[in-house]
């Protein structure tokens, strides 16, 4: 069994707070799936680079499963949730499925409200 380790460039913003904070995607690879753990807020600065590299994990060749681990999220805007929904898109344009895993409280809510949840089916763990 093969393994990739793959660190997406980190981009670093700033709040209103003044504090610095990174944000990004890291990916383990494996024969059967993925793990694409993402870290930070994902938003309108960030998520341009999260859906590159996601698309690209989604076209290499093709994984069985793909797992979003979200547990690193700090905040997530509607460009991260269109993010995963063009991701979720893809990947069953791929034949893969697409997971979500590591859901806080807040994301989670946030996800059921929206209905976010319900499109990936059964593949959420919080």
């Amino acid at each position: 069994m093969s393994i990739n380790i793959v660190k997406g460039p980190d981009l670093v913003l700033s709040n209103s707070g003044g504090s610095i904070e990174k944000s990004g995607m890291k990916t383990v690879a494996g024969e059967n799936g993925a793990l694409a753990s993402l870290y930070g807020r994902i938003d309108i600065d960030s998520s341009p680079a999260v859906r590159d590299q996601l698309i690209a994990l989604l076209h290499a060749p093709h994984p069985r499963t793909v797992s979003v681990d979200l547990s690193g999220v700090t905040h997530i805007d509607s460009s991260g949730v269109a993010t995963l929904i063009e991701a979720l898109r893809i990947a069953r344009n791929c034949e893969t499925e697409l997971r979500l895993q590591g859901l806080h409280d807040r994301l989670h809510r946030l996800f059921e409200a929206t209905g976010i949840l319900s499109l990936f089916n059964e593949g959420v763990e919080r």
